[in-house]
């Protein structure tokens, strides 16, 4: 399963999915870096945006930690949620992986995983 990862917070999500030596139970997780959306200080909404896509419109995504700040992540909100795709935005990335491999651990054995860590975040 994926979890993407905005460009700043990436390399700290990967450092905490290897303490947990990328598994969550029985299921793999991987981190898939974005690119940055942000440029001379200056948000990319254009980016925001394909980012977010791009978690869409991959199958095994079950989570996305977004941008560092709220007026970033309310951009991608609106895609992700419309995929059922959980967002962390606005939290240590470390902290935001610890929850999302918490809600992969519990999920039950429902149909959906993507769904079932969803309900497990809200």
């Amino acid at each position: 399963m994926s979890v993407y990862v905005a460009a700043p917070l990436c390399a700290e999500a990967e450092r905490e999915l290897a303490r947990d030596g990328g598994e969550a139970g029985e299921v793999r997780v991987r981190t898939v870096c974005l690119p940055s959306a942000e440029s001379s200080q200056k948000l990319d909404l254009a980016r925001i945006g394909a980012n977010a896509r791009r978690a869409t419109e991959d199958a095994t995504t079950i989570g996305y930690i977004g941008e560092p700040t709220r007026s970033a992540s309310r951009f991608s909100e609106p895609i992700l949620e419309a995929a059922g795709i959980a967002q962390l935005p606005e939290s240590s990335a470390a902290s935001a992986m610890r929850q999302l491999l918490r809600a992969v651990d519990e999920a039950g054995d429902g149909a959906s995983l993507r769904q079932s860590v969803l309900d497990q975040l809200e």
